[in-house]
């Protein structure tokens, strides 16, 4: 009972505390003390036999394994990203889509400007940051309420690219670790539902756009609003290539090198970049820099939260939970979905909620005969639901920082685009893996 309490009050007290800005590194320990007091797990290593769970221990074992597992893709993730931002590729590639679709379509532009890029590898972040001052424009221009920017920016961000088959964002790596499958896992199912999601999404993005307009809502110009850099920028084929390199290369070893293939791919595509657009560099040297910091800043805070898993793992209540979660009636595929969702949400990451759920899920249904493509495609599409809570840093960080909006206004549009919409799109996948597509 002390065990259920202190985990539970753990969990919304980190979510709280992440709300209020706290910093992870903080925040996190501090709630794995709660967590393990409530449960009675010694503090320090030195309190009990070799081994055996303990909260410094614990916390430092799911911290360092987290950074040991995911460093190099993460660092040449955001040097990637930050390269194709400082040389204008990024912004070549979505201008060039916004350009094209033009202003009568500008949440249409504005969307898969962010799925082009993130499909292609670069950094979540890096696109909405890139992004942001074409969408500022093409809602300023058709007259749209830019609270409806951030929804946008997430929607062609953080769903049916992001865990989609072949995409080389972490949330479609992670699983093969613990699966020993590819980033193409259950690719059939996966395209059905990246469609349905997208369709679906987008309908649900512009009829709520459309009901603002209709109650007189429209776009308000503020001070300081970005304008679209006129600075010579890249062809966009030399931008679109670095993303093909990544895809490319990608498919090509994920057979022998599982996930290490993502290193290869992605520093090909730092290459790439630099090859095809040396000459529109601003600072090459700065952006790697900043690159490395970025990467630090959220491989931290990814672990510190994977820490805390480690600590909540260990305690009597969480082996309770799981056991209820992987005991639901039907096919195993809801439990994993529901487990690795829940714990995502909790943790404001779909990254750590993987981390954190597939050391113990992966035995237990591989055991029970679970197809893996399956459960790898569930558990990355799964993810990507309860994880972009309000709490969640990228989307903090993309309505307040990027947008400067408040959730208040901004986040009901966010939430039902980047978490209902892929909570469908794991009904979808359940479905059709249960009637034997895609297995």
């Amino acid at each position: 009972m002390w065990s259920m309490i202190g985990l539970i009050g753990g969990l919304v007290l980190l979510i709280y505390l992440t709300m209020r800005g706290m910093n992870l590194f903080v925040a996190a320990p501090l709630c794995a003390l709660i967590v393990a007091v409530f449960s009675g797990l010694p503090l320090f290593p030195q309190l009990v036999g070799e081994g055996e769970a303990n909260l410094v221990g614990n916390y430092m074992a799911g911290f360092s394994s987290f950074i040991q597992s995911w460093y190099l893709m993460f660092l040449l993730g955001a040097i990637f990203g930050k390269v194709m931002e400082d040389s204008g590729a990024a912004d070549s590639v979505s201008k060039w889509i916004v350009d094209k679709l033009g202003m009568k379509h500008a949440a249409l532009a504005v969307v898969i400007a962010c799925a082009v890029l993130t499909y292609g590898g670069v950094s979540l972040f890096v696109v909405a940051f890139s992004v942001y001052p074409m969408a500022v424009s093409l809602f300023k221009q058709a007259n749209l309420p830019r609270r409806f920017i951030p929804a946008a920016l997430a929607f062609g961000s953080v769903t049916f690219t992001m865990t989609s088959a072949g995409s080389p964002e972490i949330q479609n790596w992670i699983p093969i670790e613990y699966l020993k499958t590819s980033p193409y896992a259950g690719w059939e199912v996966s395209l059905i539902v990246a469609i349905f999601m997208a369709v679906f999404g987008y309908w649900w993005l512009k009829r709520m756009i459309a009901k603002a307009v209709a109650r007189g809502e429209g776009f308000i110009s503020r001070d300081g609003d970005p304008e679209v850099s006129d600075k010579p920028l890249p062809h966009p084929v030399a931008g679109v290539i670095p993303l093909v390199v990544v895809l490319i290369i990608s498919f090509v070893f994920h057979d022998s090198l599982k996930q290490s293939a993502l290193i290869i791919a992605l520093l090909g595509g730092v290459i790439a970049a630099y090859a095809l657009n040396r000459k529109y560099f601003k600072n090459f040297g700065g952006a790697v820099s900043e690159g490395t910091f970025g990467a630090l800043i959220a491989l931290g805070n990814t672990a510190a939260v994977v820490g805390f898993g480690g600590v909540a793992k260990a305690v009597p209540a969480f082996e309770a939970a799981v056991e209820t979660m992987t005991s639901i009636p039907g096919s195993p595929l809801i439990g994993g979905a529901i487990a690795v969702s829940v714990i995502a949400g909790m943790t404001g990451s779909a990254s750590g909620g993987q981390a954190i759920a597939l050391p113990i899920l992966a035995p237990h249904y591989l055991d029970m005969g679970v197809n893996p493509e399956a459960l790898h495609r569930v558990v990355a599409i799964s993810s990507g639901a309860l994880d972009s809570l309000p709490h969640n840093g990228y989307v903090v960080t993309t309505i307040r920082a990027i947008c400067g909006e408040t959730h208040q206004d901004a986040y009901n549009a966010v939430g039902a685009l980047t978490v209902i919409v892929p909570a469908l799109g794991t009904v979808l996948a359940i479905i059709l893996f249960s009637l034997g597509i895609g297995i």
